[in-house]
């Protein structure tokens, strides 16, 4: 990959994305609150690889709603930019 698509990969998401991204994954986990429980997870390298990959493919496809999402509204800006003109 170049360096420009590693710089545009590697940009923090959104703060919307982060939520999303934990509610997803407390939701795979359990959410009990920690400061009640003392909670441990116990996986095996297979289930735990299996969750990654889980998180990984919805934080692509959240990454991939969150670009779309700034696309269109881009493209709904520069219509109304060249209406007015």
């Amino acid at each position: 990959m170049s360096s420009e698509t590693v710089s545009q990969l590697s940009r923090p998401v959104s703060s919307d994305v982060m939520q999303a991204m934990e509610h997803n994954i407390v939701g795979l986990l359990g959410g009990l609150p920690g400061q009640h429980f003392d909670i441990s997870v116990t996986t095996s390298r297979e289930h735990l690889g299996r969750l990654l990959a889980s998180a990984m493919m919805s934080g692509y496809f959240l990454k991939s709603a969150e670009q779309r999402l700034a696309f269109e509204e881009a493209i709904v800006s520069s219509d109304v930019s060249q209406e007015s003109e």
